[in-house]
C-alpha cells in the first residue's frame, strides 16, 4: 500500500511492443462484469458500436459498496506532466457535457477547482501548463490577499496562493452510474443483478461466468471491471496487484451565516503533499463534503463495516478547522467510505488475462477513476473489439 496518493499518476512506463486484442465480429456477445464508472460506460459504448452487451452487478450501479458510490466526485484535469490523463480528462468533460444534454439530467457541475498551493511552482500546477496552453485552457492565480477578499471564509495566510481550474467542478457518482445503466436498458442492452464467478479457463479462453442464481452465462468476450474485487476474482494474476484500502469522506453543517459562502465556492484540493484532503460544496444543501486521499487502512468491500475511523475523523476536523474556521465545532451531519482499487503505479489497468485474450480487466481506478469514465469507456471499447492497440500505461506490469 502506498504511503500516500499517487496524485499524478506515474506516466513513465517500459517500452513494449504494439499489442492488440483479437477483432471482435459486431454480432459478438460481450458480458461487463462490474456497473461503476468503468464498466457502466464501457458497456454502453460496446453497445453502442453494434454489439450484444449483458452488464452484470451484483448489488446495481453506484451501490453503498462500490467505489463509484457517494453522491459526488471531484473532475480536474490537472496531472502534472502526465498528459494521456490530462487529455482523457478533456475528452471525458466533452462527454459529460454531452450527455447530460442527451439525458436532460444535471450531472456535472462545473464549479471550478480551487487548489491551496503551499510552494510557489507546486509541479502539480506548472507540469500541466503546457495542456493547458494547448487546449486553450487557463489557471487563474489567485494571490492570499486576493483570496481573503474572495473566499473570506478560507484561512489562506499559510499558503503561498491559490490556483483556479475553471474548467473542473464534481460529477454526481451514483446517479450517473444509475443513469449509464438506464441508457443501456433503452438501448436494448441486457442488465443482470448477481454475483458473478468466472468458469476456469481452457485452451486459452474464458466460455462462461457462474451466476449466484446458479445460471452460467456464456459469451464470446469477457469485461471485468469489477474495482475492488478484480483481486478476489482473479487473486492468481492480480491479487498482488490490486489492493482495497478504506477512504472516509465527511459532512459537515455549516453555520447558518456562512451557507452562501461554503455553499457557492469551488470544488477545493489541498496541496499539502501529505493528507491531499479536498472537498466539494454545496451538492443538494448535503452539507460541506470533505474527503480524505491519503491511502487508508486495509479494507474487505464485500464484508467491510462503513464506519469512520475516529482518529481519521479527528485528524479530518482538525484540518478543517484550521482551513475553515468557521467549521470549527460543525456538527458532521454524515459520513461515507469508499473503497479506492488501488494499482501499484495509480495507473488504470486495461488488459487481458495472461492465458485467456477474450478476458479482459479494467480497473486500477486509485481514487481519480471516476471522472474518466466515458472517455476510458469508448477507448476501452475500441481496444477490446481489436480495432486499436493496448495502451502501454494501462498495461498489466
Amino acid at each position: 500500500m502506498p504511503s500516500q496518493p499517487t496524485f499524478a499518476p506515474h506516466s513513465s512506463s517500459t517500452l513494449r511492443l504494439p499489442r492488440r486484442g483479437p477483432l471482435l465480429d459486431t454480432k459478438s456477445h460481450i458480458v461487463v462484469v462490474g456497473a461503476g464508472a468503468f464498466g457502466g460506460w464501457t458497456a454502453l459504448w460496446l453497445l453502442r458500436a453494434g454489439f450484444k452487451v449483458t452488464l452484470v452487478d451484483a448489488w446495481g450501479p453506484g451501490n453503498s459498496r462500490a467505489s463509484s458510490g457517494d453522491e459526488t466526485r471531484v473532475i480536474r484535469s490537472t496531472y502534472g506532466d502526465n498528459e494521456t490523463y490530462f487529455d482523457l480528462n478533456v475528452r471525458a468533460l466533452e462527454l459529460w457535457r454531452e450527455h447530460q444534454h442527451r439525458w436532460n439530467k444535471s450531472l456535472f457541475f462545473n464549479t471550478g477547482v480551487l487548489w491551496f498551493c503551499y510552494e510557489e511552482s507546486p509541479s502539480m500546477i506548472e507540469a500541466t501548463e503546457p495542456f493547458m496552453a494547448k487546449h486553450q485552457l487557463s489557471y487563474q492565480y489567485i494571490s492570499v490577499k486576493e483570496a481573503a477578499k474572495l473566499y473570506p471564509h478560507i484561512h489562506t495566510k499559510d499558503l503561498h496562493h491559490l490556483v483556479l481550474d475553471p474548467e473542473g467542478g464534481y460529477l454526481k457518482a451514483r446517479e450517473s452510474c444509475q443513469a449509464v445503466q438506464e441508457a443501456l436498458v433503452r438501448g436494448g442492452g441486457q442488465y443482470k443483478m448477481a454475483l458473478v464467478k468466472p468458469e476456469a479457463i481452457e485452451k486459452g479462453r474464458l466460455e462462461a461466468v457462474i451466476l449466484s442464481d446458479g445460471s452460467t452465462l456464456e459469451a464470446d468476450a469477457f469485461v471485468f471491471a469489477c474495482g475492488s474485487w478484480l483481486g478476489r476474482l482473479f487473486p492468481e494474476v492480480l491479487g498482488d496487484i490490486i489492493t482495497c484500502t478504506k477512504q472516509e469522506a465527511y459532512y459537515l453543517g455549516v453555520p447558518a451565516s456562512h451557507t452562501s459562502l461554503f455553499d457557492t465556492m469551488p470544488v477545493w484540493i489541498d496541496l499539502d503533499g501529505q493528507d491531499f484532503y479536498y472537498g466539494i460544496p454545496g451538492n443538494a444543501y448535503r452539507g460541506f463534503k470533505v474527503g480524505v486521499d491519503k491511502r487508508g487502512e486495509l479494507f474487505d468491500p464485500t464484508h467491510g463495516e462503513r464506519i469512520s475511523n475516529p482518529e481519521v475523523l479527528a485528524k479530518a476536523r482538525a484540518f478543517m478547522a484550521h482551513r475553515f474556521p468557521a467549521l470549527q465545532n460543525a456538527p458532521l451531519v454524515e459520513s461515507r467510505v469508499c473503497p479506492y482499487e488501488n494499482s501499484p503505479d495509480g495507473n488504470f489497468i486495461l488488459d487481458t488475462h495472461p492465458e485467456a485474450d477474450n478476458c479482459w480487466f479494467l480497473g486500477g481506478g486509485s481514487g481519480h477513476g471516476y471522472k474518466h469514465g466515458p472517455a476510458l469507456g469508448e477507448l476501452a471499447a475500441e481496444i477490446i473489439t481489436g480495432k486499436r492497440d493496448l495502451e502501454n500505461l494501462f498495461r498489466i506490469r
